[in-house]
């Protein structure tokens, strides 16, 4: 078993192939799977998506790597090929009703309002805004949006009361052996637009299974010799616990970062296709879906945007990570043909800045101790330039004791730990402190014990290649003490800085800071009276 990928079939030599092959009819007896891909109707209201050749990817991976790019669906995701094929086969039903919080109930929707069919989608109450919103766009007057429940199985249980009760028709988001074969036009497509050339493996996200038992049941029939590999969120992984048990297994819980495939329990139906064509499994955690591992230092979704243009939901990102995992387990020469299947596009716009803050793999956070004396920033500062600073945290705490700081920078060498060593700063990396990464940080020295007179200042700079270490010089050469500096790099065309000044309560010292602020040139707003500061950085709080 390779390191990356959890493989879970036989040895697919001529002779088992053949077997393999001499199997298919008796599996498949009561659903033809492919038959029912290849005369599936989801192009009523899917489009075919292009394969496009991922140049970054491939040469990073050492592949040839291509994207389905199921995100240029309509519905932005795979979802709506197999919600069309199973409603447009439903027949005279009253209504349909689905339960789901993302993709398939906008598959639904945009489903129900081509065929004028009425349709209730049952949602949490804490389903994002924006999901909601999208769900009623694409459904319109045909679709009635339920926010019902705390939990999905609350949902679903409302969703359950309404085909009991009210005669509505449900439509399962992945356990149906129409949604299956629907979802299974995604690996009909791959074979035919790489047209017989090479082809070495695809992969798909998981969640209950849908789209990897379709896209396997077919390709696995058609080119065997092809690999067909899942790909799960580490702490969502059911169908890897499933096919390792031998049968479907319930999680306690999942994980809800990649919450389009976070699901505790997989399908029957999709579990017996996946047990029996699915070459393998991968786990990735949220960094991987986000920022692949170090040694190639690229993200997931940062790279589908590099190639593709397009900014992936995590649980669309699934397969790329997969595919660089895999990949880089792999050696030798040759260089193999994959395919990853970038499965949706609906990323919540408050999770944008978790995204690009886990890609940025470029970026090294150091928790280092700096003198507390005038010009002991800027010597500090002289050791790590001219790398990129994306970040600095300090607070005055005590004149008797070294400072306390957070520095993120983007390296240009190795050494710069040696240097820092050397210089007596003691640094420590502190990247991978998920604790530093997700609050200390941000709250870096608090309220000062020894603060004295301090006015507080909020300054913009033009963001520039030595701005900031320009903006410090003007500090150090000033006979104003910085008692506070905080700065984070947005990706702004201006920098924002929050620095605290240590000055005496005379008139005459204010009348010297306030032209020493105007002689900067540089735009500010002074926050002294700031009521949250008061609070919580001063002694008056």
């Amino acid at each position: 078993m390779r390191a990356a990928t959890r493989v879970l079939r036989r040895s697919t030599t001529p002779k088992a192939l053949r077997r393999h092959a001499a199997s298919i009819k008796t599996f498949d007896d009561q659903f033809d799977y492919l038959r029912e891909i290849l005369n599936s109707r989801v192009y009523d209201a899917a489009v075919e998506t292009p394969l496009q050749h991922a140049a970054k990817l491939s040469s990073i991976t050492n592949c040839d790597a291509y994207v389905k790019r199921e995100d240029l669906q309509p519905v932005f995701s795979f979802k709506i090929r197999g919600a069309y094929n199973r409603i447009v086969n439903l027949g005279d039903v009253k209504g349909v009703v689905a339960c789901s919080a993302g993709n398939h109930a906008q598959g639904v929707a945009k489903s129900c309002s081509i065929l004028n069919l009425p349709a209730v989608i049952v949602m949490p109450l804490a389903t994002p805004r924006i999901k909601v919103d999208a769900v009623g766009r694409h459904g319109g007057s045909n679709v009635e949006v339920r926010l019902h429940g705390n939990t999905y199985d609350e949902a679903a249980a409302e969703a359950k009361r309404l085909v009991d009760e009210e005669g509505l028709t449900l439509v399962h988001p992945f356990d149906d052996p129409l949604v299956i074969a629907g979802q299974g036009s995604v690996g009909a497509e791959i074979l035919r637009q790489r047209n017989g050339r090479r082809l070495d493996a695809i992969f798909c996200c998981c969640g209950g299974g849908g789209l990897l038992a379709g896209v396997a049941a077919y390709v696995k029939q058609v080119r065997p010799d092809v690999k067909v590999y899942g790909v799960e969120a580490e702490d969502a992984a059911g169908m890897t616990a499933s096919l390792e048990a031998g049968k479907p297994v319930v999680l306690d819980h999942v994980g809800l970062f990649a919450d389009g495939a976070a699901v505790k329990a997989i399908g029957q139906e999709t579990f017996k296709l996946c047990d029996r064509y699915v070459d393998g499994m991968i786990t990735v955690d949220n960094d991987e879906i986000c920022a692949h591992a170090a040694s190639l230092h690229r993200a997931a979704i940062k790279q589908g945007f590099e190639d593709t243009r397009c900014v992936l939901e995590p649980a669309g990102a699934l397969a790329l990570a997969g595919l660089k995992k895999h990949a880089s387990s792999q050696s030798g020469d040759d260089v193999p043909t994959y395919v990853a299947v970038a499965s949706g596009a609906n990323m919540d716009f408050d999770r944008l800045r978790f995204v690009s803050e886990r890609a940025d793999t470029s970026e090294v956070r150091l928790a280092v101790k700096v003198p507390e004396e005038p010009g002991a920033f800027r010597a500090f500062y002289e050791q790590i330039y001219p790398c990129n600073v994306t970040e600095f945290s300090y607070r005055f705490y005590k004149s008797n004791r070294p400072a306390d700081i957070i520095i993120a920078f983007q390296p240009r060498t190795s050494t710069y730990m040696e240097r820092l060593e050397k210089g007596g700063y003691a640094p420590r990396n502190v990247t991978d402190d998920d604790l530093v990464s997700s609050h200390l940080r941000h709250v870096a020295g608090g309220r000062s014990a020894d603060v004295g007179s301090e006015r507080l200042f909020r300054f913009e700079f033009p963001e520039a290649p030595g701005a900031l270490r320009k903006f410090l010089s003007y500090f150090e050469d000033s006979f104003f003490n910085v008692s506070l500096f905080h700065y984070r790099n947005y990706g702004h065309d201006f920098g924002r800085v929050l620095v605290g000044l240590q000055a005496s309560q005379s008139k005459e010292d204010d009348q010297k800071l306030d032209a020493f602020l105007d002689a900067l040139g540089y735009r500010y707003a002074e926050e002294t009276s700031n009521a949250t500061y008061k609070q919580f950085m001063t002694d008056e709080g």
